[in-house]
């Protein structure tokens, strides 16, 4: 029994969605070490703090999706661990509170490594840590949860793009460049383009639990399209970011990702079972890795 909870909680905590998480705050670090700013003790502290928070949304959404029924008989994802019985609904929202906690005190340490005295943007960031942790748990927990409205898409784009990317920039640089929106919004898209292939293999299943996901708004065809945009809209972004600041040809090392975002692409036009779908989830959270850590190799070389 404790080696079947040991397997429980590590496919809870969804090891296969930490490089996805990790990508923004990579890409935001490479701009700035790019610029000449990089501190390693803000890196690290970015780094445990978006893991800590990944985690928590990870067994949040288990627990939310088990509790309301999206993770019912008819779910055709893995099972998930409340789902299953191997570990209590109790026992996940204790390991909640302990990975919030654990995200808190690691938020905070970054923010006054990052800003010391300047009790300005220690409260900016104090409110956008908590809106984050915030974020985590309510995606499917909850009286009320927002992923069951559709709105996921929207928060994803916001804190594994805008936030993730800028946030990690402006904590190395303490300015502001306006073009950092364009890798920003690419990494977004990439991030929702992830939970879109997830959306998209459930969305049988989330329609009989009320989950109001885009791709059960729209349908799966119209899903598909979205898919295509959100991969399309990443490479768009980073052509741009790439033309306004051009330095070398090595800026455009990222286009290696191209073949991978195709394959991707027409996996979730062509594979119609949960089954088939389910592996292109990982290959697009890899493959999102791959984008930011080419565009950044490639910017780091050039500048």
């Amino acid at each position: 029994m404790a080696s079947a909870q040991v397997k429980a909680w590590i496919s809870a905590f969804r090891l296969r969605t930490l490089p996805l998480a990790l990508a923004s705050i990579f890409l935001g670090s490479f701009i700035a070490y790019a610029q000449g700013d990089f501190h390693w003790v803000i890196f690290s502290l970015c780094v445990l703090t978006t893991l800590f928070l990944q985690i928590l949304s990870n067994l949040a959404n288990d627990y939310g999706d088990s509790v309301h029924g999206a993770d019912g008989e008819h779910r055709e994802g893995p099972s998930r661990a409340v789902q299953s019985g191997v570990i209590s609904a109790h026992q996940m929202k204790r390991a909640m509170m302990i990975f919030g906690l654990l995200s808190l005190v690691t938020g905070l340490g970054l923010i006054f490594v990052a800003f010391a005295s300047q009790w300005l943007m220690v409260l900016i960031f104090l409110t956008l840590g908590l809106g984050a942790i915030y974020a985590a748990i309510r995606y499917t927990s909850g009286k009320d949860p927002y992923g069951y409205k559709g709105l996921g898409d929207l928060f994803v784009l916001l804190f594994f793009g805008l936030v993730g990317v800028g946030g990690s920039y402006f904590l190395y640089t303490q300015s502001w460049d306006w073009s950092v929106l364009l890798p920003a919004f690419g990494c977004g898209f990439l991030a929702v383009g992830v939970l879109n292939v997830n959306n998209i293999r459930d969305i049988k299943s989330d329609e009989l639990s009320g989950k109001r996901s885009i791709p059960v708004r729209i349908g799966r065809k119209n899903a598909v399209y979205y898919h295509w945009f959100l991969l399309t809209a990443a490479i768009g972004a980073a052509v741009v970011y790439t033309l306004l600041n051009y330095h070398s040809a090595w800026q455009w090392l990222f286009v290696i990702t191209l073949p991978l975002l195709f394959v991707n692409g027409r996996a979730v036009d062509q594979k119609t079972t949960a089954q088939s779908l389910d592996p292109y989830l990982k290959q697009l959270a890899m493959t999102t890795l791959l984008y930011v850590v080419s565009f950044g190799v490639g910017l780091v070389i050039a500048w």
